[in-house]
């Protein structure tokens, strides 16, 4: 028996913000990692490069599993992976453990994308708008609230206990799960398709590695330059193989249409720009204010400054869901790329007050909420039921590629262009300056992308009733 509309969207939001709080939750710790864990400080970075990677890697494969075994069953795998690694960190004293349990975390990933396709098995159209921009949304909720909840944590109690807090939020996640969330019947059935896995994995590793270490090796370096090509080369074997099989891990051919190549272009686009506040706003808080434009505030503090842009995500969720009923989804994305672009052009010119930081993060929060809900609707528009998990997690992929572009290009900016203060390497203003004029850039490249998506989309599965699984099966088998 299906729950209410509201009970199943609360349920798969907070699985969603869990999942997401693990991609900061860490971020506190970094300065003391080398000391607890008796490592080095580019070793003890490898604590946020595992996440990433395995993140990476298990968005795709969860969606294609979620389409071929279920939903339901994959969201708590997912779940059950999170408590595990949460475990093991929790109870890790050195760093190849630690690592190991962060990793863990990474698999789970995929749980936004997995609770948008069971949105769409068990909502009526009328809801899906809403629920999904609720969803996903909560994927940058969970990011924005992870810095000072866990900053909090870190400050006031034993370290351990962040992870004990995350794996205690997974099981209270997945015993909702488990007695809310009814099974789908919409699991397509089919074969694994092992030998895709396996390339696409190899070239996200090879990618994700470059973009992350290629700070610390150097970016003209052979390892970084030999990883690019790797990436390069195992992603044009990837593609070949995936035209040939007839039962590939991602069908290329839908892939390609226009609405779903560029809905996740402007995504990968657009997730280079969301992350871009979080990374100035916190540096430049915590910056000594002998500098001129530095806050000299604690991590705590910077966190909390910031917690406003994840409560106006949440604010906005509904708005997305009405700009998408009435414009469709692809106006609420261009709004979102329009309100970040606007909001990093503001920053650009006004970052010397509190209040400059806070209304800056304000907007790019309403921005990041109005255009989160917009890219899987176009996504759900233009693919078939039994594609929509592993469709849903290329588009997060092509998200998490973006924000981790971000992060690199940051921490480039930040590394080279610095001065002294007092005897301390800080970055220069220009650095901030140049990094929010590339958000802003990105942004607007982002909005331009979507310009291009396809007014109205074709009639799919998605539009007919959802409780006539005999209607769907004969409109698919008819297209």
């Amino acid at each position: 028996m299906t729950p209410p509309p509201r009970t199943l969207i609360a349920v798969l939001a907070l699985a969603g913000i869990t999942v997401s709080l693990q991609q900061t939750f860490v971020i506190p710790l970094l300065p003391q990692l080398p000391t607890l864990l008796h490592t080095t400080p580019g070793n003890a970075a490898w604590a946020v490069t595992a996440t990433l990677i395995a993140g990476a890697v298990s968005i795709p494969i969860v969606g294609r599993l979620a389409d071929l075994w279920g939903k339901r069953r994959i969201l708590l795998s997912c779940l059950a992976l999170l408590v595990m690694g949460s475990a093991v960190t929790a109870l890790s004293a050195s760093l190849g453990w630690f690592v190991a349990g962060r990793a863990l975390q990474g698999t789970a990933a995929g749980v936004v994308t997995v609770g948008i396709s069971l949105l769409r098995d068990h909502l009526p159209a009328h809801r899906l708008a809403s629920a999904t921009s609720v969803m996903s949304t909560s994927l940058g909720v969970g990011a924005s609230l992870g810095i000072p909840l866990s900053a909090l944590l870190a400050q006031y109690a034993d370290w351990r206990a962040l992870f004990w807090t995350a794996g205690g939020l997974a099981a209270v996640a997945g015993l909702l799960v488990l007695l809310l969330v009814p099974r789908t019947s919409r699991a397509a059935g089919g074969r694994f398709d092992p030998l895709g896995a396996l390339l696409l994995s190899s070239a996200l590793v090879c990618l994700f590695l470059a973009v992350s270490k290629g700070g610390s090796w150097g970016w003209t370096s052979g390892i970084t330059l030999g990883s690019f090509a790797g990436a390069a080369t195992l992603l044009v074997l990837f593609g070949a193989w995936e035209l040939r099989t007839p039962q590939p891990l991602i069908d290329l051919r839908v892939s390609r249409r226009p609405q779903v190549l560029l809905t996740n272009t402007a995504s990968l686009v657009f997730g280079f720009s969301m992350l871009t506040s979080s990374l100035v706003f916190t540096h430049l808080l915590q910056m000594p204010t002998g500098t001129g434009y530095g806050f000299g505030e604690s991590m705590l503090v910077a966190g909390l400054l910031q917690a406003p842009g994840g409560v106006c995500m949440i604010a906005m969720s509904p708005v997305s869901a009405m700009i998408t009923v009435r414009r469709g989804p692809r106006t609420t994305l261009m709004t979102g790329a329009l309100v970040v672009a606007c909001s990093y052009g503001f920053a650009t010119l006004l970052h010397t007050q509190l209040w400059h930081v806070l209304l800056c993060s304000a907007l790019v929060g309403s921005g990041i909420g109005l255009a989160y809900g917009a890219m899987p609707s176009l996504i759900m528009g233009a693919v078939p039921v039994s594609q929509t998990a592993a469709a849903n997690s290329l588009n997060n992929l092509c998200r998490s590629v973006g924000t981790s572009t971000a992060s690199a290009v940051t921490g480039l900016l930040l590394a080279s262009l610095t001065t002294t203060v007092g005897g301390q390497v800080v970055p220069e203003r220009s650095a901030f300056t140049t990094i929010l004029l590339i958000g802003a850039t990105a942004a607007l490249l982002a909005l331009v992308i979507a310009a291009f998506i396809p007014r109205r989309r074709p009639t799919t599965a998605a539009d007919l009733p959802l409780a006539s699984p005999t209607a769907v099966l004969r409109h698919e088998h008819t297209a």
